[in-house]
């Protein structure tokens, strides 16, 4: 396997490490269907707690899989998957070519 191959999995392990947990995919799914909510709107959706929730926020957006937009004292989050998708869809090329 190539280096560049090698280097695409340990940069994705991030991500995959955090769409791994099923709370956090049902936050990204909820954000799919009503971006932007505020961390109290997506407690209110989910079972999780307010502080569950914005632990789970902060694993996303420090993946960059999130983002946060002020509105006066409210912060909204919204998806941000661009740059993951990408580096997802170099690794699949990458073990497409090299693998199959």
């Amino acid at each position: 396997m190539s280096e560049k191959a090698i280097e695409l999995f340990r940069a994705s392990t991030p991500v995959f490490q955090a769409l791994s947990d099923s709370a956090r995919q049902d936050i990204i799914l909820l954000l799919a269907e009503k971006e932007p909510l505020t961390v109290n709107e997506i407690a209110s959706e989910s079972t999780l707690s307010r502080p569950a929730v914005s632990h789970h926020l902060k694993i996303l957006r420090n993946q960059q899989l999130v983002k946060i937009e002020q509105k006066g004292t409210q912060r909204y989050y919204s998806l941000a998957l661009d740059d993951a998708i990408s580096l997802l869809k170099n690794l699949i090329a990458a073990v497409e070519g090299e693998c199959l």
